[in-house]
């Protein structure tokens, strides 16, 4: 499944770490462009799920419109073959206002999804799928993530050892082709003259980046996480399992469910594990070959940053 070109080649891209300073800097590019922000992020589909993961405000949707955002309820799975799906319908009504569409975030997948396509596999084995997620109840916690290192170390390298769906898909894919899914799964950038010209990634400074990360999580506390995440436990249908893996989320519903010792214990776990994320988006978009690096100075404000990316 690939993007059309006549359409990717009129989109802007703004990615980076979590916590880097995208929103500014998107609002403030899409108001010179004439854009409208398409959301590249896994977690701002679900709906009900606000303070975690940093959706945008009433306030700045209602500044610059913002899609790709609320699209499902949180016990619903979303592939990210639906989200392509979803983006392209989306970049065709914005195209259609004579609009540009700008798509902000850090989901890695996603913005590689629509660079290059997504690689639909084999359908669903579910005998194989459920026996997999038997047996991973009665095991370590990363035991999922053991089993695909014996298998596609490459794919394991990318997944994070808490996402059972994927880790699941991508042992599924082997067992049905006897293939890596990594291998199968690697689709090679466009060529040069079928890129977007305008897509860029924020690199900072990874000092700065810990404290504004540490400082988030703070402040995602102090406007109600906990309160949040007791609101989706006590849904129904319940949270589902894509979506009580989302940073943030997966900390506090252990902490709720009395898994983590204390509140400080669980603010603490999300900031390492929101620093280990940033790392690995750091490494997402630096492998990316379209992305081209924006250096993301501590002292820069987002209009120094707006005017380094209309320059290049």
């Amino acid at each position: 499944m690939k993007f059309p070109v006549d359409i990717l080649k009129k989109c802007w891209f703004l990615a980076g770490p979590t916590a880097v300073g995208k929103s500014e800097l998107a609002l403030q590019l899409a108001e010179k462009l004439d854009g409208e922000i398409l959301s590249l992020d896994s977690m701002a589909i679900y709906r009900q799920m606000d303070i975690g993961t940093a959706k945008p405000t009433p306030e700045q949707q209602a500044r610059v419109p913002h899609h790709l955002i609320d699209l499902v309820d949180p016990h619903e799975e979303f592939s990210t073959a639906e989200y392509l799906v979803n983006a392209e319908q989306v970049c065709r009504d914005v195209l259609n206002r004579g609009k540009t569409p700008i798509f902000v975030g850090g989901t890695g997948l996603y913005l590689r999804a629509i660079l290059r396509g997504v690689f639909e596999g084999p359908p669903a084995d579910w005998e194989f799928r459920n026996k997999l997620q038997e047996q991973a109840q009665s095991e370590d916690q990363d035991w999922l993530h053991c089993e695909l290192l014996k298998v596609d170390p490459v794919s394991a390298e990318r997944l994070h050892p808490n996402d059972h769906r994927r880790l699941i898909r991508s042992l599924e894919i082997h067992h049905l082709t006897g293939q890596p899914a990594s291998a199968i799964q690697n689709e090679e950038p466009l060529p040069k003259e079928e890129r977007p010209l305008h897509v860029y990634w924020l690199s900072p400074d990874r000092a700065w980046l810990r404290d504004r990360i540490d400082a988030r999580v703070e402040s995602m506390i102090e406007l109600g996480l906990v309160a949040e995440v007791q609101q989706l436990l006590q849904r129904d249908p319940p949270i589902g399992r894509s979506a009580r893996q989302a940073l943030g989320y997966r900390e506090m519903i252990d902490y709720l469910e009395g898994r983590l010792e204390s509140l400080d214990a669980t603010i603490s776990q999300i900031q390492t594990g929101t620093r280990q994320f940033a790392k690995r988006q750091h490494t997402w978009f630096r492998n990316l070959v379209e992305c081209r690096p924006i250096e993301r100075r501590p002292e820069d404000t987002a209009t120094d940053l707006l005017q380094r990316i209309l320059s290049r």
